[in-house]
């Protein structure tokens, strides 16, 4: 099987070329990613209870990091300000659990509705702007939404809460539990990334990132598929924010709408790769490791990860994933020309 062009190759050799997605290596690969989704879900049974905490931390940065290049590299859109919506996705779960009285494992999909639905009106604002401007915009908008949470008494205003609602299950099985609600929301977000970027939107996605007017010209809704990306990514968002809180049992505004995440992001998905559905895994999972490692070192620590982000940049500017230059793709969106001899 080789990659030929196409025109040249049929009226050269007269064989007919078809257009393909994937190969032998995607599904090789695919199947070694399901068998690393099983290993990890059996894994609450061979680690300890620390080691299932950090994991679900790891879990998180997987889907911020996926939901971030959603945005930015399949949307042209660059946030700094999801961390609004991780806010909204931990302060979700605790009123709903806590006040409401709903299932705090059935409030985690709730509270990212809850993100869907604020994000909603709040894209015909942000969309006002562009390029830096809604970069600095999305995170006004972060800063109005914690301000605006530190005044509601209900969720422990400025003082932040506590996540109660598990009280009643043991520590044993509520970290196993939310260990896999976090595993299974991972790969969901991951997977769903993948479907929608091999669907008609996510060609269209891939068109208004290259060149918005060409892609307006060409038929596409511009701002109604951006409008679309940026709800979902602030369900994802929001969802990692209920992970969060649900792992930790506590939230206050100063961390959970703390900018360290827009960064945390940003890391994660320009050193993995934009663009790709494999380089924000590789981000988080870089950014995990330098973060386990490296924990004792206090604020060095932030200069280690800085250089770390400066020598990807320079010495792979499409991140780590680039390197392989398209020879291993394990979830494939584009489209690809071969022929058979």
């Amino acid at each position: 099987m080789t990659q030929l062009d196409a025109p040249r190759t049929a009226a050269g050799t007269g064989s007919v070329p078809r257009v393909r997605r994937g190969g032998r290596a995607a599904w090789a690969g695919g199947a070694g990613l399901v068998a690393v989704v099983a290993v990890l879900g059996y894994l609450p049974y061979l680690v300890s209870r620390g080691t299932q905490v950090d994991l679900v931390g790891l879990f998180a940065l997987v889907v911020l990091g996926t939901m971030w290049n959603l945005l930015a590299g399949y949307g042209g859109m660059v946030s700094i300000g999801q961390q609004a919506y991780i806010g909204i996705g931990g302060y979700g779960l605790v009123y709903l659990a806590e006040t409401v009285g709903v299932d705090p494992f059935l409030s985690v999909p709730v509270a990212a509705l809850v993100c869907a639905l604020v994000a909603w009106p709040t894209s015909y604002l942000a969309f006002r702007l562009s390029g830096g401007y809604f970069a600095i915009g999305t995170w006004v908008i972060a800063e109005v939404v914690r301000l605006l949470v530190t005044q509601v008494d209900a969720v422990g205003a400025g003082s932040g809460a506590s996540l109660t609602a598990f009280s009643g299950i043991e520590p044993l099985y509520r970290i196993a539990f939310v260990y896999w609600m976090s595993l299974g929301i991972a790969v969901v977000v991951v997977v769903g990334v993948y479907l929608l970027m091999r669907s008609r939107l996510g060609l269209a996605l891939t068109a208004i990132r290259d060149d918005p007017t060409a892609a307006s010209s060409a038929g596409v809704r511009v701002t109604r598929a951006k409008r679309l990306v940026y709800v979902v990514a602030a369900a994802g968002c929001g969802l990692a924010g209920a992970m969060i809180v649900a792992n930790t049992l506590r939230v206050q505004p100063g961390s959970i709408f703390s900018v360290d995440y827009a960064a945390i992001m940003v890391f994660v998905v320009v050193i993995g790769g934009i663009g790709t559905i494999e380089g924000p895994v590789l981000g988080a999972l870089v950014f995990y490791l330098l973060q386990d490692s490296l924990a004792d070192l206090g604020n060095w620590y932030l200069v280690v990860v800085g250089g770390v982000a400066i020598a990807v940049t320079l010495l792979a500017p499409r991140g780590l994933w680039g390197l392989t230059r398209g020879r291993v793709e394990l979830f494939p969106t584009g489209y690809r020309v071969a022929v058979r001899r």
